[in-house]
């Protein structure tokens, strides 16, 4: 372990993060909102603590090893919430408790959208801006965005693009280069995030609001500059732009890099992980619009305006909404928020535990009952037509096992706080699938919860948006060990 190369990274970085206040200081200034001087003193504090760390370490350059890799990658993002929670709490107009602040900045980041906010209407231009930016930003992950900056800084990045990219299919490059690889992936972010802000611009938002939505919208995060999300805008075009830019961030974005190079959409239809989350998705619509409009809810066209925006919305981990789906009537709000649970595509924007996981799970299960039949027959798991090692499979099982005792475990120690069941639950699940709105008490924003609670909730949403294991490798002793 190379602390001082450790040292070096997380430094640079936290001064790189610094400059990231700059665009909130010119709303600001803009706005006149009398916000100036938090973001500037953020800025200013951030860059010192950064400068202060590299310092001492600036000539120390070395090739980080993996395990190295994994350290960064946590502490930065523990390093990004305790910064990120800095000009939030300082700004007097936000009113935040040093709680409340550091929950909100690791919700922006972790890309979860469970706010502590409420009369976001209110709220100077400036917050609500950096609100969205932090979703923006960690999005794609501030590390993927880090390994295309670090080769010009004399640092190699594939440890940190490892430790980083979600999904049980790390190694892949869509680049021979680490650095090409995030570039691209940046690039695309960065088009699609254009293209979604000019199309809310265009459906009628004003500038700001659009912008400010295509952040949350790519970024699948789901914060919104009204406290009535989309549903603030009452408008189907904006909710169908919404739902067509929530379902390409929440695919793998190694398909958009090969759709963009190839000039060709085909490979789309036949990707294996492409095609179960929309058999999911038409499943869960069919359903949804079905019990919305039997039950007498909504008329059909709004069974189907409500149920298919709140469905996509829910299941890609984004959190908009437009209704309250947590008062729908019989297995709806659980049937949504279950959905969630399955999240985004690997190499996506999206939480949960990441579909092309899922779809090893049935394919496995699957294989186990035709072994009931055929004791003796060789059955290979395949996904895109290529068999699948069985040490990829045990992975995936391990992390599904894992899943669900941090899951309990989470769970218990929320009811000790003194949470009823569906509260406990429901925010647990939220924040570990990076959803963002519950059920119970958090069906609207977690501001009531109690702070030891938020707490537990914001270690949750680092687990989830590290998938778990990154983080918990730094637990055992074994990673310690020379």
């Amino acid at each position: 372990m190379n602390f001082s190369v450790i040292a070096r990274v997380l430094g640079l970085l936290m001064m790189i993060f610094s400059f990231t206040l700059v665009p909130p200081m010119i709303v600001s200034w803009v706005y006149q909102d009398g916000t100036l001087s938090a973001f500037l003193y953020a800025l200013l504090i951030t860059f010192g603590i950064g400068f202060l760390v590299w310092l001492p370490v600036h000539n120390h350059r070395q090739e980080l090893k993996t395990r190295d890799g994994f350290i960064i990658t946590v502490l930065f993002w523990l390093v990004l919430a305790f910064s990120g929670s800095v000009p939030l709490y300082l700004a007097e107009q936000a009113n935040l408790s040093y709680t409340d602040a550091f929950f909100e900045s690791l919700s922006g980041w972790t890309t979860t959208g469970a706010t502590v906010i409420t009369g976001l209407d209110e709220l100077p231009k400036s917050i609500l801006w950096y609100r969205q930016q932090l979703q923006w930003l960690g999005g794609m992950g501030i590390i993927v965005l880090a390994v295309a900056v670090l080769p010009m800084l004399g640092i190699g990045g594939m440890q940190l693009f490892r430790a980083e990219t979600p999904g049980p299919v790390k190694d892949s490059k869509l680049t021979p280069r680490i650095t090409e690889t995030a570039k691209a992936l940046w690039y695309i972010y960065l088009s699609l995030t254009i293209a979604c802000a000019a199309a809310y611009w265009f459906a009628g938002m004003t500038l700001f609001d659009a912008i400010g939505h295509s952040f949350s919208t790519v970024a699948i995060g789901g914060f919104s500059t009204h406290d009535a999300s989309l549903g603030y805008f009452n408008s189907p075009t904006i909710e169908a732009i919404a739902m067509i830019f929530m379902l390409i961030s929440v695919l793998n974005f190694g398909l958009h890099f090969y759709a963009w190079k190839n000039k060709s959409i085909v490979h789309y239809f036949l990707d294996s992980e492409f095609k179960f989350i929309f058999s999911i998705m038409l499943g869960g619509a069919a359903l949804t619009v079905s019990a919305l409009w039997l039950t007498d809810t909504y008329t059909l066209s709004n069974s189907v305006r409500n149920g298919l925006f709140q469905l996509v919305s829910i299941a890609t981990t984004t959190g908009f909404s437009t209704v309250g789906f947590a008062e729908w009537p019989v297995f709806l709000p659980v049937l949504l928020f279950m959905m969630a649970f399955i999240g985004g595509c690997a190499g996506s924007t999206g939480g949960g535990m990441k579909v092309i996981r899922v779809l090893l799970i049935y394919k496995q299960g699957i294989r186990e009952i035709r072994r009931l039949i055929h004791p003796n027959a060789i059955i290979p798991v395949k996904i895109n037509k290529r068999t699948v090692n069985d040490r990829v499979l045990e992975s995936v099982w391990g992390f599904f096992s894992v899943y669900i005792l941090t899951y309990m475990v989470m769970m218990v120690a929320l009811l000790a706080t003194g949470l009823d069941h569906v509260t406990a639950f429901s925010a647990v699940g939220a924040c570990l699938n990076n959803l963002g709105p519950g059920l119970g008490e958090v069906a609207a924003h977690y501001g009531n919860i109690s702070d030891v609670a938020k707490w537990i909730l914001s270690i949750t949403m680092l687990l989830g948006r590290l998938e778990i294991f990154t983080f918990l490798v730094l637990m055992s002793p074994a990673f310690w060990r020379n």
